[in-house]
């Protein structure tokens, strides 16, 4: 696809201690991270925001929101979908951010290579774990929740399941580290990743709707090579608003810095850094007087919608600036040819 040329500098524009430090001054005394002042909070979101803070160094803040985590998780490993001042809100409990506490825990080793901690969490990341494969098919797909009644809900979503893909990668990459086997979980990995290469129609169609669905199976890893390059040109034309960012949903005019961001990981994974680099410049002067980002804004009347300043959105801003400029040794998290199935190159070159 031809693509408009850089419209803003990186370096012109992001500031990696603004996002940061915005980011830290959200964080409750308990460790908890909200979407935004007074906002709710979700798991997943908060192992992204997670892997921001690391970027920047603020590893005690990233400690504290882990131990939060851990607190809060369910006996069954899994964590309910949202909290507001650590009371729950929303009681279903997703399958999907039930295993991503691997992904932060990854990174965060990456970073500082601080094997007693991946020890401290590892009954925390083992029970989430646990809790999402034990609602795999046989066929490969993991369905996406239990209702906060408990009872299974039978549909299974690629974007939570690409997720899931992700964070099986990464907690095998920790029990190796650690010097564990896990079978179970290598065995779900493989099944997985053939759900999602050969029966991808498997999967709940009605969210196709949101780019998550386009680009999380490249963005994990679980599509590489030619049939990662065909999804990404097949829809592009669908989800992307050249020489401004990614729609949220393919049908409404509302790009969002989050999604763009993520398509930047995307790319940067296929190893199209220039293009990575293309996109990522589209969205850098959608900033806030302080340096941080828009949530999203709507096209092409150019409505900031909502409002708010949210964690997530600035940290996987980082954690895309990351990707393609390496400013840490996390960097490669995303690259496709960082990982040779489940085992990442670094730790055995």
């Amino acid at each position: 696809m031809a693509l408009k040329g850089p419209k803003v500098k990186f370096s012109e524009i992001l500031n990696i201690d603004s996002l940061t430090g915005f980011i830290s001054d959200l964080q409750r005394e308990s460790g908890d991270i909200p979407w935004h002042i007074d906002g709710k909070t979700d798991p997943w979101d908060l192992v992204e925001t997670i892997m921001g803070l690391n970027i920047g160094k603020h590893f005690d803040e990233s400690y504290r929101a882990f131990e939060w985590l851990k607190r809060m998780q369910n006996p069954d490993g899994s964590w309910y979908s949202s909290y507001i001042n650590g009371i729950p809100e929303d009681r279903t409990c997703e399958t999907h951010m039930a295993a991503y506490i691997s992904v932060g825990l990854f990174h965060t080793w990456l970073m500082n290579k601080d094997t007693l901690f991946l020890e401290y969490y590892w009954s925390t990341m083992e029970k989430g774990i646990n809790y999402a494969i034990s609602l795999q098919r046989e066929t490969g797909e993991i369905y996406w929740a239990k209702s906060p009644e408990g009872k299974v809900d039978p549909m299974s979503l690629l974007s939570g399941a690409s997720s899931i893909f992700m964070s099986l990668k990464c907690g095998l990459a920790v029990a190796g580290i650690l010097g564990k086997r896990k079978s179970s979980w290598e065995i779900s990995f493989d099944k997985l990743g053939k759900s999602i290469r050969e029966n991808i129609h498997f999967y709940n169609v009605s969210k196709s709707r949101f780019s998550m669905y386009w680009f999380y199976p490249i963005l994990s890893g679980a599509l590489t090579g030619e049939k990662a390059n065909n999804r990404i040109e097949k829809y592009w034309n669908k989800y992307v608003i050249d020489g401004q960012g990614v729609r949220c949903v393919s049908d409404q005019p509302w790009v969002t810095i989050a999604e763009t961001s993520e398509l930047v990981l995307a790319l940067y994974g296929m190893g199209y850094i220039e293009k990575a680099k293309h996109v990522f410049s589209w969205i850098q002067d959608r900033i806030y007087e302080d340096n941080t980002f828009w949530c999203g804004y709507t096209y092409p009347d150019m409505v900031i919608w909502p409002e708010e300043k949210i964690s997530w959105t600035n940290a996987v801003v980082l954690l895309a600036a990351d990707a393609i400029y390496s400013f840490t040794p996390a960097s490669g998290l995303f690259c496709h040819s960082s990982w040779d199935g489940f085992i990442y190159r670094d730790l055995v070159n």
